[in-house]
């Protein structure tokens, strides 16, 4: 990295933090649709937060990712972002991206048994935790490689 290589942490950080939500909001209620009146069974509530609160933390998130990635894609083909930093970022993005989703599946309103739910919790749990392992530990290399 470069003398701007604290921007340019922060720039990843903001990434890694807003894909999470800004996938969530992409992916949206996955609720079913039942007449009104009908109960719905949940394997956790969903926060209770307005339309407008959800679409501008949304909004917001996707900004961020976009804006951050595109900056840090312009700064590693400037080669002022050292590109073995790619190996760490992409998998935490992967981790929050599906962290996003299983946050869409598990709160999402059933008739019934919500399977998605258990499935997103176990096989996505292990997915995300080995992923973050990954990023953690080539951070970790690189670092104590200086």
């Amino acid at each position: 990295m470069s003398i701007r290589a604290g921007g340019l942490a922060a720039a990843a950080a903001g990434c890694v933090l807003a894909t999470p939500v800004a996938v969530w909001w992409l992916v949206g209620d996955l609720s079913v649709d039942v007449p009104q009146g009908t109960g719905l069974d949940y394997a956790f509530r969903p926060p209770d937060i307005g339309p407008v609160v959800e679409r501008v933390a949304g909004l917001g998130a996707v900004a961020v990712m976009v804006l951050t990635l595109g900056l840090l894609i312009w700064a590693a083909r400037g080669r002022r972002f050292d590109g073995r930093w790619w190996a760490a970022l992409v998998p935490a993005l992967v981790a929050g991206a599906i962290a996003g989703a299983g946050a869409r599946v598990v709160t999402a309103g059933t008739i019934g048994a919500n399977i998605g739910a258990g499935l997103a919790l176990v096989g996505g749990g292990v997915v995300v935790g080995l992923l973050l392992l990954w990023a953690a530990g080539w951070s970790a290399r690189l670092l104590l490689s200086r």
